[in-house]
């Protein structure tokens, strides 16, 4: 056993960040579960009215932004709770929030919301990455599914008048391939626990 005082400062703060964040995987596991749920659901009613596209879109922001507060003020590096995940979890809310105060979007509005939506929480995902580097093996999956996410929201703001068809296969692709991407972190870190 190594007596921490002979540790250097950066990496007992590693070594406590990072028993901090295996700790917390059942959060981010949650996170993925409710993402891949969404994308499932739309998947398998390619054809859902907007209004209930909208309504599941809505329900998961709102479950995904929840979770990220959760597992921000959850998880603490140097006593302080996660920044970068408590602004995803911000963002989420927001979003879910607007989807249900404006049941009434328009097709084009929802994607505009959906992909800034997307593009603001694969910047915070990249920022946390970075800033879990050091503590974490494999944050490479957190990034990518930053970097994932940047690049559905820059494709659904480039490309707004899509078949809708093509929408909800694009919208149900994304949530599940993020959603694996979470749960796949959120197991890595539960294996560090033990």
């Amino acid at each position: 056993m190594t007596d921490e005082s002979s540790l250097p400062y950066g990496a007992l703060r590693g070594q406590e960040l990072r028993e901090a964040l295996a700790r917390q995987w059942g959060w981010i596991a949650l996170r993925g579960a409710a993402a891949i749920v969404f994308g499932a659901l739309a998947c398998a009613w390619p054809g859902v009215t907007l209004a209930t596209l909208v309504a599941f879109w809505g329900a998961y922001a709102l479950v995904d932004g929840a979770l990220a507060l959760v597992g921000g003020f959850s998880m603490r590096e140097n006593g302080k709770p996660l920044w970068a995940m408590i602004v995803v979890g911000l963002i989420g809310v927001a979003a879910g929030i607007a989807t249900f105060m404006w049941p009434g979007l328009t097709a084009l509005t929802l994607i505009f919301i959906i992909g800034y939506w997307a593009i603001l929480i694969g910047v915070f995902q990249i920022v946390a990455a970075f800033r879990l580097r050091k503590a974490v093996e494999n944050e490479w999956l957190l990034a990518f599914s930053g970097v994932a996410s940047i690049a559905f929201g820059a494709l659904l703001i480039a490309q707004p008048g899509a078949g809708a068809l093509a929408l909800v296969w694009l919208i149900g692709g994304y949530s599940i391939a993020f959603g694996a991407l979470l749960v796949a972190l959120a197991l890595r870190l539960r294996a560090k626990q033990y």
